[in-house]
């Protein structure tokens, strides 16, 4: 097949489409649970191309369904969330989580047929703080909740962010499974000579242009980013791709760093980016040698207030209207290599700055981009294969995911790069020696 089309199976992700398809066999994290409130406001969703709407009932129950009342489509965010249902302000017909129309009061009782309407709501579930939807066909026979270690961390054990770009969800995914962009978009200002020994970023400094390998793994794809940092002694950068939309980076010590990342599609040309981040991990912007810390770092961007539409959700401030707030000051200056001030936002530039959504066929990969090229291929052939009668890879299988941990080590050049993975990852701190069960962890809300 051609790039045009391989780019369209892998970009888009409406319903029908070969990817939207595929990925809404998973679960997927749709909000944080304090977004709905017992009959608070009715919360805009945009999940796969969906317009959908989200809210907590009387009960504390949660719903997540189409944002169109079965009755004349009329917009549900307009309805009224009340005494265990969500009623529409058209004609007042009301419908509870699951979807079952239990009121039709503009219809005279002996004409009532509440019991043959429902709306299109889908399964949800609140683990840890977030509310999980999924969206495929098997309604009532849902498949299991992920098990990415850092999903499993208890609220008190795991910060939680949330950050929207504008751009096409592969493309924004691709950043995390990128070492080598690292070196240089991000501190390509930092001079060798003043990082201290055992520095988080000591080697990324000292050599820009690391090696890899890379291979499928059975929750996607994996890569090893190898530099030679003294004799006998290689320094390790190991990240995933996981299934349908998660990876895990490779900043923190490998044996702690219980994390990952979502990039929800919302749309083709916008993506929720939701970061699991264990607390307690070894901060990145250690000061160097003279002192200070490592220009680009600032801890947060600048949100814009959320708002009720579609897209209205944890919104940064840098964009495009203002060139992603670039100080060609301090670039000129070298103070920051690329003159945006935050990680993130400095990859959300870059990305953003791509289009909506990337035209591979003027891309001209090289080494540095093998994982980038692995990862796109074994997404879009498992999603074809789905399409083609096959099962999703994982799905009823979640426990392999136990194996996939992200991070950096040094280790003695003889090891082999896979026998150096096994040998960390079984040294590894574990989620479950948290004290945490899935079982304890998981709650349904409907």
């Amino acid at each position: 097949m051609g790039i045009a089309e391989d780019s369209h199976d892998l970009t888009r992700v409406g319903p029908g489409t070969v990817m939207g398809e595929f990925m809404r066999q998973y679960w997927i994290p749709a909000c944080r649970g304090t977004e709905l409130v017992a009959d608070g406001s009715p919360l805009r969703l945009m999940l796969l191309g969906e317009k959908l709407i989200g809210f907590r009932d009387s009960s504390g129950r949660v719903g997540i369904m189409d944002h169109r009342c079965p009755h004349r489509c009329a917009s549900l965010f307009l309805g009224r969330n009340e005494e265990d249902g969500l009623r529409c302000t058209y004609h007042g017909w009301k419908f509870d989580v699951e979807g079952r129309c239990v009121d039709m009061p503009s219809v005279a009782p002996s004409q009532d047929f509440k019991h043959k309407v429902r709306a299109h709501a889908y399964k949800t579930v609140e683990r840890n703080g977030m509310v999980w939807v999924y969206m495929g066909p098997n309604q009532e026979s849902p498949p299991p909740l992920t098990r990415i270690e850092a999903t499993l961390l208890p609220e008190g054990e795991v910060d939680i962010s949330f950050m929207q770009r504008g751009c096409n969800w592969m493309q924004a995914l691709e950043g995390d499974i990128d070492t080598s962009h690292f070196g240089f978009l991000h501190v390509g200002h930092l001079d060798p000579d003043n990082v201290p020994e055992g520095h988080p970023l000591q080697h990324t400094a000292g050599d820009r242009a690391p090696m890899y390998h890379v291979k499928d793994a059975p929750w996607g794809t994996t890569y090893g980013a190898y530099r030679t940092v003294r004799p006998g002694t290689t320094y390790w950068r190991f990240a995933n791709y996981m299934f349908p939309f998660f990876t895990q980076t490779p900043q923190g010590p490998f044996g702690q760093n219980i994390q990952a990342r979502a990039w929800v599609p919302m749309d083709d040309e916008h993506v929720m980016m939701v970061f699991w981040r264990r607390r307690g991990l070894p901060a990145t912007n250690v000061p160097l040698k003279d002192g200070q810390p490592m220009g680009g770092t600032t801890p947060q961007p600048m949100f814009k207030p959320n708002d009720t539409g579609w897209h209205g959700r944890f919104r940064i401030v840098p964009d495009e209207s203002n060139d992603w707030m670039l100080d060609r000051e301090a670039m000129r200056t070298n103070r920051i290599w690329c003159g945006i001030d935050h990680i993130g936002t400095q990859d959300q530039a870059v990305t953003e700055s791509m289009g909506a959504i990337t035209d591979h066929a003027w891309e001209h990969l090289g080494p540095g981009d093998l994982m980038i090229a692995r990862t796109r291929r074994r997404a879009l052939m498992a999603a074809r294969a789905f399409r083609d009668g096959q099962p999703a890879p994982g799905l009823m299988t979640p426990d392999i995911l136990s194996d996939a941990r992200s991070g950096f080590f040094e280790i003695d050049a003889a090891v082999d790069w896979q026998d150096a993975y096994a040998q960390k990852v079984m040294k590894a701190d574990r989620a479950a020696a948290l004290g945490l069960s899935d079982a304890a962890a998981t709650v349904p809300a409907k």
